[in-house]
């Protein structure tokens, strides 16, 4: 599930959380999941995964990641991202392009604090994204930390991405294939809306 803190009173974010709502109640499945596209520098391409959105506090969406991640490298390169939340229960998808910048160290302590100690095992144990030589490795690793550990201490290596947006579009989908595309862009400090032909 998403946290909502201090719901934004901006259009987009209004049809953000009533979205959020109706797939919630039509009991839609794996509802925080957020793909995530960015750019590498590096290797001169387009990356996208899958995250869990954990909090929407006022225009910022915040997930957790680990900050040697290559993709947390391609946030440090390039600060643009574009975000997409499919709900098929109720077939509407939210496209999002949006800045996006590590949270705080403070708020990554805090956070991490109030989590369940499995999941700051595995966030304390795993090195993301790098090869190992076996899947058993990562299980005695994570094993190792639930066991010796100071599963309350937030690692540095590990901490939230806050994105706010300049762009949000709600894609409505409808057998007979007239889909509803609405789209928000943001002007200055206005917020200008459109329909865009399915």
């Amino acid at each position: 599930m998403i946290e909502f803190i201090n719901i934004n009173k901006d259009a987009p974010f209004l049809k953000f959380k009533q979205k959020y709502d109706d797939a919630t109640n039509a009991n839609q499945k794996n509802i925080e999941a957020i793909c995530i596209s960015s750019y590498s520098n590096k290797f001169n391409e387009v990356n996208a995964r899958y995250v869990n959105l954990k909090i929407l506090n006022n225009k910022n969406f915040i997930f957790f990641s680990n900050y040697n991640s290559p993709k947390s490298q391609e946030f440090t390169d390039h600060d643009q991202i574009t975000a997409v939340i499919f709900w098929n229960n109720i077939n509407v998808q939210i496209r999002i392009k949006a800045l996006i910048q590590k949270t705080s160290a403070d708020f990554n302590s805090n956070y991490f604090l109030n989590r369940a100690n499995n999941k700051n095992a595995l966030a304390i144990s795993s090195n993301q994204s790098q090869a190992i030589d076996s899947y058993e490795t990562v299980i005695k690793n994570y094993n190792k930390s639930l066991e010796t550990d100071n599963l309350n201490e937030c690692p540095d290596y590990w901490g939230g991405y806050s994105f706010i947006p300049y762009y949000f579009e709600f894609w409505e989908g409808h057998n007979s294939r007239l889909n509803k595309r609405e789209a928000y862009e943001k002007k200055g400090s206005d917020w200008h809306s459109s329909f865009l032909q399915p």
